[in-house]
């Protein structure tokens, strides 16, 4: 299709219409597929399957890896943007490729590594198994996962916002006065607000869906180390398919609401981020 053809009403309408039945086919089909498979027993059947007790324990279990994993990779994002952007010192280039590892290398290989160095059998297992330390198959290994798979999230959003800003303002600070914290504080922390929640939204919906890195590192105990998805993955291999889709729904919600704040947060960054108001 030629520009010229593409600048008619009816190129134009071509292409919308393509685009929606894309979205429809492999994103709106599937999403209702879920609530319907869901609902398909009943609203009764929905809530017992939600309330049910390794359910319940899949729900704690992601919210607390969320919530152990993203306020620390917050704060790792915010200091290696700050070093990167603001500062030259020799591996900068090194560690721009190292945060950006994870997007690189499948989950699945990024929970086997943590096998490999604290299994039983692993670098570091003989040591942890006799001071009668958990890692693997418990929750500090879920973590560990999790926070390998999402710590190029909240980096690699500021990173370029920050480069974009300059030093000029944090040296005019320090100039004056500042120190470095207030610098931090008062002047770098507000020009970033709305680029830092952009990042820490997107890290947040990825602690929460994570199932390779997760999978691997978690050894699918039942009420103890499965995390939504990888209840549902059980769930869904005993036929339970109700209950599975029950708890999927739960993710579904999740991501709808992931995605609802993610386009308010574009059009309030797109517009005012980058003046930092």
């Amino acid at each position: 299709m030629t520009r010229g053809a593409v600048s008619t009403p009816l190129g134009r309408a071509v292409l919308l219409a393509i685009a929606l039945a894309f979205l429809g086919v492999f994103l709106v089909a599937p999403l209702v597929a879920v609530f319907v498979e869901a609902l398909s027993k009943g609203f009764a059947a929905y809530t017992a399957a939600l309330v049910e007790r390794d359910a319940l324990s899949a729900v704690r279990l992601t919210l607390l890896v969320a919530a152990i994993s993203v306020p620390l990779n917050i704060i790792f994002g915010l200091a290696a943007s700050w070093a990167i952007a603001k500062f030259d010192f020799r591996g900068k280039s090194l560690l721009i490729t190292l945060i950006d590892l994870p997007f690189s290398v499948s989950p699945v290989v990024s929970g086997l590594i943590y096998v490999l160095l604290f299994g039983a059998q692993g670098w570091f297992g003989p040591w942890l198994r006799a001071h009668d330390v958990e890692i693997i198959f418990a929750v500090p290994g879920i973590v560990l996962a999790t926070m390998f798979i999402t710590f190029p999230f909240v980096a690699r959003e500021l990173i370029p916002l920050m480069q974009e800003q300059g030093r000029d303002d944090e040296e005019a600070a320090l100039s004056l006065g500042a120190s470095g914290w207030q610098t931090f504080r008062r002047v770098t922390l507000p020009n970033i607000r709305w680029g830092l929640l952009y990042g820490v939204l997107l890290c947040n919906a990825r602690a929460m869906g994570e199932f390779g890195a997760v999978s691997v590192v978690s050894g699918h105990i039942r009420g103890k180390t499965n995390t939504m998805p990888l209840h549902v993955e059980i769930l869904y291999n005993e036929y339970n398919f109700v209950a599975a889709f029950a708890v999927a729904s739960l993710l579904a919600l999740l991501a709808l609401v992931t995605l609802t704040l993610k386009s308010i947060l574009e059009w309030r960054y797109g517009i005012h981020g980058r003046a930092g108001q």
